[in-house]
């Protein structure tokens, strides 16, 4: 849209006769322009859906809004991806995990004190992987989207022109409206291509299932395994053992889903649009570059930076999430010492989340949170240090309750966490002690 002549400021008469072509997709809807903003690949199925839910989610009813994520366009989304080149699960494979189960169940029981799961692994598709983890990228990602629609409408409103604020408060419903289905096909295309990435259940950092399982997406465990140069029933083996790892600690610390969670709706409470970055975003960007647009917002370019609050609830996240993996890497590493080419297969886990792993780029896409491989082997020394000097008792019931978790200060400095931990040994010795003399025994 131009400026009208000599004032500076946008033409009220152009910008309602963008929002009616858009409205009734005329020629200033690009089809393939829109589908690039949103991050789809030129598909016409996949257009023609798209054009499809935006108009009925602008147009359903007059006045009528979507607020919220459009979460079944979301599925569609994902899955019209997933299931392409998706191959079924053969018996070979159930038999190879089944063993690799039977036999790192035993091991893992010898280097964990976090007891077993009670149901065997789940063998899942990538379509079937979408639909389990629906519901959980439902719960992280509502707060944040619903929190970035308001705060770009009211900025919109509360910084227009005079001569636009009429009409820009009447369209705002029909701007959330769209922007909700836009979030809806980025998440989705975002689930698709994770669908095809992800090897397991516990893969992006948090379990898929209220009720902790281990599952596995078999054909990526497959594709995965062809790329490694081990032999195939040791990489079963340590890969499902770190799963099962996974699996047991969240059934153990039924507390630890649900704060990861609550943590992101705390960061998302206080989101807010720098009006600043978004005036100097509008004067980087020229007319229809729309591409340059879907990469200033896939990169957050106009929000915020995080204010205290916000800042302290990624922190935290991030300690949870290095604190989840440095235990699962140690005791995986413990429980697999006998296999061979346990290291190489170590090293395959590290270089993948050093290059951009599930849980890297679900957390960096949902809140811009940046996983640190240094801080996830900080943590791994953390509590191989811990068994070390306590046992694998001691050190897994730091897991029994939130405020016994080790903290970020404590990853930092090892010997002071220890140290704290012995003084309260030896005051619980001396309270023992006490109540034994009251008691005359």
């Amino acid at each position: 849209m131009s400026n009208s002549e000599g004032g500076g400021t946008p033409d009220p008469e152009e910008f309602k006769r963008f929002l009616e072509q858009f409205m009734a997709n005329k020629d200033g809807l690009d089809a393939e322009q829109l589908a690039e903003f949103a991050g789809l690949a030129r598909d016409p199925e996949q257009l023609a859906a798209m054009i499809k839910h935006l108009q009925d989610a602008i147009a359903s009813t007059p006045g009528a809004t979507q607020t919220g994520v459009n979460w079944k366009l979301a599925a569609d989304q994902a899955k019209s991806i997933a299931r392409k080149d998706s191959r079924p699960i053969t018996d070979a494979q159930r038999k190879a995990v089944m063993d690799a189960w039977h036999i790192g169940s035993l091991w893992l029981n010898q280097a964990t004190s976090v007891s077993e799961l009670a149901t065997e692994p789940k063998l899942i598709g990538r379509e079937l992987w979408v639909d389990e983890a629906l519901p959980l990228f439902q719960s992280l990602a509502s707060p944040i989207a619903d929190k970035m629609s308001d705060a770009l409408s009211r900025n919109l409103v509360e910084n227009a022109p005079d001569e636009l604020s009429g009409i820009l408060g009447s369209a705002t419903g029909l701007i959330k409206s769209a922007g909700a289905s836009m979030f809806a096909m980025q998440l989705g295309q975002a689930l698709g291509q994770l669908s095809s990435e992800v090897l397991s259940a516990g893969d992006i950092g948090l379990p898929l299932f209220q009720e902790p399982r281990a599952a596995l997406v078999m054909q990526n465990l497959a594709a995965a395994l062809d790329e490694l140069e081990v032999e195939q029933d040791q990489a079963y083996i340590y890969l499902v053992v770190r799963e099962i790892a996974h699996a047991r600690l969240f059934k153990h610390a039924r507390w630890l889903r649900e704060a990861i969670v609550t943590q992101i709706a705390s960061y998302a409470h206080d989101l807010a649009i720098d009006n600043s970055r978004l005036a100097d975003l509008a004067g980087e960007l020229e007319g229809s570059d729309l591409e340059a647009l879907k990469s200033a917002i896939e990169r957050g370019a106009f929000i915020a930076a995080p204010n205290a609050e916000q800042q302290r609830a990624l922190d935290a996240i991030e300690t949870l999430l290095a604190l989840v993996e440095g235990w699962v890497e140690t005791v995986t590493t413990e429980a697999c010492k006998l296999l061979p080419k346990a290291g190489a297969l170590s090293e395959f886990v590290r270089r993948r989340r050093a290059t951009g792993g599930p849980a890297e780029k679900t957390f960096g896409q949902l809140i811009g949170l940046e996983l640190r491989p240094r801080r996830l082997r900080e943590a791994a020394d953390l509590w191989r240090l811990l068994g070390e000097r306590l046992g694998r008792d001691e050190r897994d019931a730091l897991w029994n309750h939130p405020d016994l978790l080790p903290t970020a200060a404590d990853i930092d400095n090892p010997e002071l966490l220890l140290t704290r931990l012995s003084q309260q040994d030896a005051l619980g010795d001396d309270l023992d002690r006490e109540l034994r003399d009251l008691l005359g025994e």
